[in-house]
Parts: structure tokens; sequence; C-alpha cells
């Protein structure tokens, strides 16, 4: 309650935002930054109360079946009707969607999958076009799971059609030279798309261009002695107030959380297989080197002191992906089974009673400040997929 007091009085000009920071003890968003929380809020992506009550006392952080059960359920009811108010295709909401799906399937609840299959019908299963970027394409990793429970042609052919109008382009789309997957989020929302396509028909070409693509990203932005990835090549030369390099929390877990997405669908025998275990050891390593006593990640992986605040979305999909990496075999149990511990009693801390996840930064390109109770649509899908996984691990 102090807070939204101090926050009224700052409204008013009786008390300035300096005097709010220093109270809270975490540097507030500039007005650039407040009027992108401000846009995300208007389109419905969530929201950052000055005040969003208590935080919730019922949930362990024990890693067994019923508990994390019990928190996933907690955070998804809080989400689902807020979620089905306003639904759209963009990337945002399609994180969420991936969520709902690994939720269902973990609780064994069909009302996250009925749900899912409400969206697609009234997006009559199609993209966002034409020539549809990553983001844009997103929302087909939920169609593409729901065909896979009962396939249906019309549950793909729009997605199909549109894959195969970008297969053949070197480029993001016509005029424009930059490549398909120029960012580095990108490997989160285009991959599983194609990967499962390829599943989905057999067809080799659209694994194939999951290799060529993905190759041409991590050659572009991919940092060989910090074994993490530039969010896009603007980044290779910018460096945090204490000097180091800018990684972004979030960038790394679309990174790693699009790392565990694609390879459930790469087969065995690939010789392009070593290629993304790799880069999910490799990240694994970094992101758990890294980790706060308290078990949380902040915005700025290397520049904490900047970024006071955890950061919950990135620290989600970093669990997601390295509970993955322990449950296939690819990352040693003994050595990161301590860390998802930590790290999933620090996502705890930051739920509320009522089931709102926050510490999420809004949407941007780089680390920024926000508020505690900052929640938005794609950091609870990548706190279901975590859950999801981890419940896995727990078994």
């Amino acid at each position: 309650m102090r807070l939204k007091k101090i926050a009224l009085l700052v409204t008013l000009g009786l008390v300035s935002s300096m005097t709010l920071a220093q109270q809270a003890n975490y540097p507030l968003p500039t007005p650039a930054m407040q009027a992108i929380i401000d846009k995300d809020t208007s389109r419905f992506f969530g929201d950052a109360p000055a005040d969003a009550g208590p935080l919730a006392t019922d949930l362990s952080p024990a890693l067994t079946p019923a508990a994390i059960d019990k928190a996933m359920r907690k955070v998804a009811d809080w989400q689902l009707p807020r979620t089905m108010r306003h639904l759209d295709k963009i990337w945002t909401s399609a994180v969420l969607f991936a969520g709902f799906m690994a939720a269902s399937e973990s609780s064994g609840d069909p009302k996250y999958r009925d749900a899912m299959l409400a969206m697609a019908n009234q997006f009559e299963w199609k993209l966002r076009t034409p020539y549809p970027n990553a983001d844009d394409i997103a929302v087909a990793q939920t169609y593409l799971e729901l065909y896979f429970q009962q396939p249906s042609p019309e549950r793909i052919a729009a997605t199909r059609t549109e894959l195969d109008s970008l297969i053949n382009l070197k480029t993001l789309r016509p005029g424009d030279e930059r490549q398909p997957w120029w960012w580095c989020d990108a490997l989160f929302m285009a991959p599983p798309v194609w990967a499962k396509m390829y599943k989905a028909t057999g067809e080799r070409k659209y694994l194939d261009y999951v290799h060529t693509q993905w190759r041409v990203t991590y050659d572009l932005l991919y940092d060989q002695e910090e074994h993490l990835y530039a969010r896009d090549a603007s980044y290779k030369s910018k460096r945090e107030a204490n000097g180091k390099k800018i990684f972004w929390s979030r960038g790394e877990g679309w990174v790693m959380g699009g790392l565990a997405r694609t390879l459930d669908y790469i087969p065995a025998d690939d010789p392009q297989r070593p290629f993304y275990i790799q880069q999910l050891q490799q990240m694994a390593a970094k992101i758990a080197q890294i980790q706060g006593p308290d078990g949380q990640w902040h915005a700025g992986l290397l520049d904490p002191a900047t970024y006071p605040l955890p950061e919950t979305s990135g620290a989600s999909l970093f669990v997601f992906g390295m509970a993955y990496g322990v449950n296939h075999g690819y990352l040693d149990a003994k050595t990161y089974r301590p860390v998802i511990e930590r790290a999933w009693a620090g996502l705890l801390k930051n739920v509320y009673a009522d089931g709102r996840l926050g510490g999420i930064q809004q949407t941007g390109a780089e680390p920024a400040f926000y508020l505690p109770s900052s929640s938005y649509n794609y950091g609870v899908g990548g706190f279901l997929l975590a859950a999801a996984e981890l419940k896995k691990m727990a078994k």
C-alpha cells in the first residue's frame, strides 16, 4: 500500500519519481519505458499496477508433482479469463498459448486446451500475413499441436501455405534485406513451427530450412566467448553501465526455450542435432554461472546492480530449457538440479496471492525498468512451460 500511495503522490506532483525510487529501492521506468508499458497495457498484453496486493503464501518450492501442479494451475487460472477476453494472434499471445497447451497436457485438465481450440477456430487457423515474420507465425505452434491431437488438414493448411511462400526467400521478405531470423527472439518463435511442420508432413524441406536459418542467425549473433546471443547485430558493440556486454535476460531465454521446443522434432540421427545440443549445454552453463544467490536473474544479465529487480520471463525460460536438458540427458542432473531448484523457488517469490506472476519486463529489445507487479502474457507462457517441464523432472 505504501508504494501505491507514493505513486499517487507522484501523479499529483507532490512527490518526485526519484523519491518513489528511493522508497522502493529500485529504479522506476523512464518516460520512454513507461510509454511502452502503457502501450502494452492498452493492447491487453498485461499490466503493472502500483499495488497488486499480497504475495502468495500457499505455494511450496518443493519439486514434487503436486506442489508444481498447484503453482502452475494458480498462475494459469489467473491468466486464462484475461486472455480469452482479448484474443489475438500476435507473438505475445502465441507464447502464452504454447504455455496453456503444456499446462493442459501436464495437469490433465482439458480446459486450457479447449480454450486454445476455441482460439484457433476463432482465427480460422490463419496467421498474420502476408510474408509473416517469426513473430507472426508463432501462433502456429499451437495450431500444429492441436493438429497432432486431431489431424485435420484445415488446421495446418494456411500455415503450410505461408511457410511455402517463405521457404525460398533468402531475406525477411521482398524489399527487406534482413535475414529471416535477424533477432534472437525469433529462435523461439519460428523454428518450432517449421520443425513441427516437418513432423506433420514428413517433408524434409521444412527441417532443412530450420538448419539453414538457425546457422545464419548463430553466425551473426552468438558470442563465442560468453556463450550467449546478442539480441540483434546492433547490440554486439553496445555495453552496460558497468562496461560489460549487453545480454538481455528474456532474449537468452527465448533462445534456450527455442532450443528445447525444436530439439523434440529433430531426428536422433540428424547430423545437425549435436549443433543444437551443444548450444543448450553452453548457454545453460553460462546461465547457471551467473545465477544470483536468491536463485534469480536480472533483466541485464551481466549488470544486476543496474537492474536490481528479478526478471521472471527470462528466468522461466531458463528453468524450462534446463529442465528439458536434464530430462533428455543433455545436461547433468547432479549439476543442474540444484540450479533449477533455486530458480523455481525464486520464481515462486514473484507469484501474488491471486495468481498474478510479477516481475515480467514489458516488451522491448533490451534490459529495462519495471514494477514488481509487472505481468504480461508471454512471461506467463514461459512460466507454464517451465512448470510443465519441471513436473516431468520431478516425476
